[in-house]
């Protein structure tokens, strides 16, 4: 089946009826077969009451007491639903209500016991929506009658049976391999997968880059389809490309990226900069206009938005569109291309006078990498200027820079503007973090140059997707203010607008979250409050960066402030976006090559330029420029006719959701395959002793951060053989009993590489040295007891180290 339960329930909102034909198109049902299976589908959820037929089309049954969630289990079998509405309660599923669902799939609950104050309402699963797990990471075994292969993720709780396919399952015991799901569960029959692909032993670890595919179930090719689909596109430029269009071939045009190599990131942004006189600029920001050339439910849009973004496997890239795409797309050098621009005129200070965004024609002149963006922004430095900077960033000299020298002046310009910006985003609370930045760790650590490779960092929400990350070299704020200016500025036009589209949110930290950390923060030493007792506003953490800043802890309060924060979402609803200080709405518009909910926010802006009214009827004599901010205050009629506005609020409303997920997924593998060459450069390094900070502290133990590598490791408390150790919540410590020896939160310690799990990246550290006496007036905490706390249905997810 090409699409899920989700995505056909997706289309329905509200109590609208939707036609077959409808649901054919908006699903992709081309021939007899998928539409035959459609109405198979349809007709099973009519008779489970899900769906209702009323003169030929369809409505969606809402119930109070049913919702929809994502099932989250824990390796010792608890279960619950999470609901994707904000502060909704998650829902505790016993084993046996489960009715097949494992772990990740988005299901359809039937609350059948409210919650209490101590205890999570109960449910259970009614339908299963979409299976995350068409494939898994397993191990194969030989049972009584044939083969089984037991998943690697503990939180699947079953064994799959093995289908024979060509495959030496004799061969296969023992071995890790990719299994491919046949057939879910059905009533007592197991699920029953195939061997894809047998990635080796213990003794002969397979390529992270497979595992962490298989994993995730990622998908590593384009079907012939789409790529054909591909090949169609135009390679050169035609007079009707052209036509309304604004051109800018002839501005002196530049793009700053990532390292220059084949398998880098595609080019989606580029600058200009025009004195305009009397302290004011004339900036422009062009991202390549992708949307152009991708129609709406065409292969390579269904592709696009089943991938939902891009993911960066250290040298491989897992693109969204085929390279095709982007030979036509991104913003290559000497080359005409297609751009959406937002043009800006700025005065000197970082203030944003006007601004008008068009459709336009643009030719880049120079392409620069940070490097050499931040060599000339500092050759005029002093020596002594320069002495300062990390030297973990190589720079080229001014000798290799002479190919840039038309554009040196426009780079200082542009430096000096992105940090008058960059003025104006703190002015208004917003905030760096300083976090160790992992985009070049080769020249950090030469020896660990073959297990940690580049990893790619978007431009506009730093390496966390939620907030800005201080990074080492200085030039590359001018493309991260410029791109986060350019994303806000286009959410305040669509609001201006007032049509649809998909905005960032980023929510505050729940106040109680951050009077924890206070209190924890207060026992460190550190004398923090918050404006507002029960409100967390943008500021406050800003004046907890500066505080942290001057502690010799800066790094573990960092990391805690961190673990605060909120998930950042896409979301149908303009909302508050916690990380950057802004209230009133934020986008993602910058990387349409590489995110969808880029590309969607283009194809409104073309809805714009191509279908909006510009009056409010023909009879008006005044009217507005769309394009141009002149226009925010003074729109009171629906810009887009009602057939495209509606088309495309419902298209956003069922696919957000998905978005945010597949955004998740891909930061999961990421940090899975970082993890896994960890794994691997720390097994080399079994018995060797390192320094290390200790970055948390829990019941079993506590974790070390070795910072020279970026790797941490967990040192369980039953290595401690010198005494008994407590463990204070509150101070976030182990004391022993006896000889009042402590170790906690952000004390430097000696550690040795004890064993390393490497399929599961956990590194066993024990201590050798470090840890500090406990002070006299040190009172111990009250004793919970494990028996206490299982208590309650309510167990949190179990970490790796449970």
């Amino acid at each position: 089946m090409e699409f899920s339960i989700a995505e056909l329930l997706a289309n329905f909102t509200d109590d609208k009826l939707v036609a077959p034909k409808a649901l054919e198109k908006k699903l992709n049902c081309k021939d007899e077969t998928s539409q035959r299976l459609l109405q198979i589908v349809l007709d099973a959820l009519e008779k489970a009451n899900i769906l209702v037929r009323e003169r030929g089309k369809y409505r969606r049954i809402f119930e109070d007491d049913v919702v929809e969630g994502k099932l989250r289990c824990s390796s010792k079998g608890f279960c619950f639903a999470i609901q994707d509405v904000e502060g909704s309660e998650d829902i505790y599923i016993r084993e046996s209500h489960l009715n097949t669902a494992w772990n990740g799939d988005r299901v359809l609950v039937k609350v059948t016991k409210e919650g209490t104050r101590r205890r999570s309402p109960e449910g259970e699963v009614r339908l299963i929506l979409d299976r995350a797990n068409s494939s898994v990471l397993a191990r194969v075994k030989q049972a009584e009658n044939g083969y089984r292969a037991t998943p690697l993720d503990d939180r699947l709780l079953f064994e799959v049976e093995l289908k024979e396919n060509g495959v030496n399952l004799e061969e296969a015991v023992d071995q890790l391999a990719h299994v491919e799901i046949l057939r879910y569960p059905l009533g007592n029959h197991p699920p029953l997968g195939r061997v894809a692909q047998i990635l080796g032993s213990d003794a002969e670890a397979a390529s992270e880059y497979d595992i962490v595919c298989c994993k995730h179930d990622l998908p590593r090719q384009f079907s012939e389809a789409v790529l054909e689909e591909a090949k169609s596109l135009p390679t050169k430029l035609r007079k009707a490309d052209l036509k309304q269009r604004v051109d800018l071939r002839l501005l002196p045009t530049i793009t700053i990226d990532g390292p220059l190599n084949p398998t880098g990131p595609a080019i989606d942004d580029a600058l200009t900069l025009e004195e305009l006189g009397a302290d004011h600029w004339r900036l422009g920001i062009h991202i390549a206009d992708v949307s152009y050339y991708i129609e709406p439910d065409s292969r390579l849009d269904i592709e696009a938005r089943r991938r939902g973004t891009s993911i960066y496997l250290g040298e491989n890239v897992l693109r969204m569109l085929p390279e095709r795409v982007h030979q036509c797309c991104s913003l290559a050098a000497g080359q005409d291309r297609l751009a959406v621009s937002v043009l800006l005129t700025l005065t000197s200070d970082g203030q944003v006078v006007e601004f008008e965004i068009q459709p336009t024609v643009i030719q880049v002149d120079h392409r620069l990498d940070y490097q050499q963006a931040q060599a000339i922004v500092q050759r005029h430095d002093s020596p002594e200027d320069s002495a300062t900077r990390p030297a973990a960033y190589p720079l080229p000299t001014l000798d290799e820079l002479r190919e840039f020298e038309p554009v040196f002046e426009m780079l200082d310009q542009l430096f000096i503007l992105s940090q008058a910006i960059r003025a104006q985003r703190l002015q208004r609370g917003a905030f760096d973090l300083n976090l160790p930045e992992k985009i070049f760790p080769n020249e950090a650590n030469p020896e660990l140059s073959k297990f940690l490779s580049t990893k790619f960092q978007y431009d506009d929400e730093g390496a966390l997707g939620a907030m800005v990350v201080s990074s080492l070299l200085p030039a590359r704020s001018i493309v991260t203010e410029l791109m986060l200016l350019a994303n806000q500025i286009v959410a305040s036009h669509l609001l201006a607008l007032q049509v649809p589209a998909i905005y960032r949110v980023h929510r505050a930290p729940d106040p109680s979250d951050v009077q924890e950390l206070l209190k924890l923060v207060s026992n460190m030493g550190i004398d923090a409050h918050l404006e507002q007792e029960d409100v967390v506003h943008p500021r406050d953490y800003q004046r907890l960066v500066e505080q942290f800043a001057e502690s010799k802890t800066e790094k573990v309060l960092t990391y805690l402030l961190l673990s605060t924060f909120k998930p950042a979402v896409y979301s149908t609803t303009p909302g508050q976006h916690f990380g950057l200080a802004l209230d009133d709405g934020y986008t993602h518009f910058t990387s349409p090559l590489r995110r969808y909910p880029d590309l969607l926010v283009h194809r409104v802006l073309h809805a714009v330029f191509e279908h909006g009214r510009d009056r409010r009827s023909t009879r008006s004599k005044e009217k507005v420029d769309l394009r141009h901010s002149s226009c925010h205050g003074q729109i009171t009629w629906n810009v887009l006719p009602t057939d495209i506005q509606t088309e495309l609020e419902e298209a956003f409303a069922a696919v957000v959701v998905h978005l945010t997920e597949q955004e998740k997924l891909a930061q999961e593998a990421e940090a899975d395959l970082e993890g896994l060459k960890k794994a691997e450069f720390m097994q080399q390094h079994t018995g060797k002793i390192f320094h290390g900070l200790i970055t948390g502290v829990q019941s079993y133990g506590f974790f070390v951060e070795i910072e020279e590598l970026l790797v941490e490791g967990l040192v369980h408390v039953s290595s401690l053989k010198d005494d008994w150790y407590e463990y204070r919540s509150r101070q976030q410590k182990l004391v022993g009993r006896k000889n009042r020896k402590q170790y906690k939160l952000g004390d430097r310690v000696e550690v040795q590489v004890k064993s390393v799990d490497y399929y599961r990246q956990q590194i066993d550290l024990v201590a050798v040295g470090g840890g500090s006496e406990a002070p006299d007036e040190d009172e111990p905490e009250e004793v919970v007891l494990e028996d206490e706390l299982e208590d309650a249905n309510e167990p949190e997810e179990v970490e790796a180290y449970d």
